[in-house]
């Protein structure tokens, strides 16, 4: 899709923060709660040990997703915050986002991306798996989550 522009924000932005704050709504509908309890925290998107990205349409903030530094070699990102809007979902936005989050973690000397998904996210689960990402065994915070989902890939 044309017309879409990636730039890094941080993630205490208030185009970053509005959309962080509706992909917890949208997980919390899925699973309840907050959403997601996995602590973040700001500095884990600033580089060099990660960044955060949101994707314009338009002019419109449509989109975000980011990666922190995962381990200490070095050489894994984690996928955190990946969302779109549903305005916009199925017109190429979380695909043009993903490839941009994997970019900048390779800029920045990653080797491997992982991510925790849940169950309920069919949509992520399609677009982690046409790019390439396998199931891998589950870490981070909902590891033990019957609902969890872990994948990765080489960058």
């Amino acid at each position: 899709m044309s017309g879409i522009e990636i730039r890094t924000a941080r993630y205490d932005a208030p185009e970053a923060r509005t959309l962080v704050t509706a992909a917890l709504a949208d997980l919390g509908e899925r699973y309840g709660g907050t959403g997601d309890e996995t602590p973040v925290a700001v500095s884990d998107f600033d580089p060099p040990a990660g960044t955060f990205l949101v994707a314009y349409l338009g002019g419109e903030p449509v989109g975000c997703g980011g990666w922190r530094s995962h381990g200490d070699a070095g050489e894994v990102a984690e996928l955190k915050r990946m969302f779109t809007v549903r305005a916009v979902r199925g017109r190429g936005v979380a695909r043009a986002l993903l490839a941009a989050v994997e970019r900048s973690a390779r800029e920045h000397g990653r080797r491997r991306i992982i991510l925790e998904c849940g169950d309920q996210q069919p949509e992520a689960i399609r677009l982690y798996q046409s790019s390439g990402y396998e199931r891998i065994e589950n870490f981070g915070y909902y590891r033990e989550m019957e609902a969890c989902q872990s994948f990765g890939r080489p960058l």
